[in-house]
């Protein structure tokens, strides 16, 4: 790649085939009557996202890469699951529909901010909002009529308790209790 050319990345973590396949069969069941509305996550594509980064020239890459390793120092692996769906930024009004995580997120969360610290020294300002973690499901399209969008948040919240069409796993809650082990950090070009 030139120096000059410009790239679109972010920070994240992969996520192993098992969550993957679970996810894509949570919206399959959350699809059931939601309309051209509703654009969905490739299921293949759903990564934990820490830092978005923007256009970045391709040369200063290595230096990112770089700040990431000095955040990460220190870390041992962290133990996630997912946990709920719910909405930003609320039901009545829902833009993004998500799924949760739980286990060690207060040492996730420390792990974003060191990557962030890291990062203000080369330009990259803190976010204003807190880092909430989360794995995007679903953007509902600009101009969504507000019913729709009702329609999309009540859907999405039933489907922590089993209802409108939300089956349940295995262990009786809507979402599989996938475990996911972050073990490391990617430096992901958005297309």
């Amino acid at each position: 790649m030139p120096d000059t050319e410009t790239v679109r990345c972010f920070i994240a973590v992969e996520l192993p085939p098992e969550a993957k396949r679970a996810l894509a069969r949570l919206q399959d069941r959350l699809r059931q009557g939601l309309g051209p509305e509703v654009r969905w996550t490739d299921p293949e594509a759903v990564h934990l996202t820490l830092k978005f980064l923007g256009q970045v020239d391709s040369g200063r890459l290595p230096e990112i890469a770089e700040a990431m390793a000095r955040a990460a120092r220190g870390f041992t692996p962290l133990s996630l699951e997912m946990s709920g769906t719910g909405v930003f930024p609320n039901p009545s009004r829902p833009r993004v529909a998500w799924v949760g995580l739980r286990g060690d997120t207060e040492g996730l969360i420390r792990l974003q901010k060191e990557i962030e610290s890291g990062l203000v020294p080369l330009g990259f300002p803190r976010e204003a909002r807190g880092f909430t973690p989360h794995l995007t499901l679903a953007r509902l399209r600009q101009g969504t009529p507000p019913r729709e969008q009702e329609r999309f948040g009540r859907q999405v919240v039933a489907e922590n308790f089993g209802g409108e069409g939300g089956g349940q796993d295995r262990d009786g809650g809507p979402v599989p209790p996938v475990r996911m082990d972050v073990q490391q950090l990617s430096l992901m070009r958005s297309q």
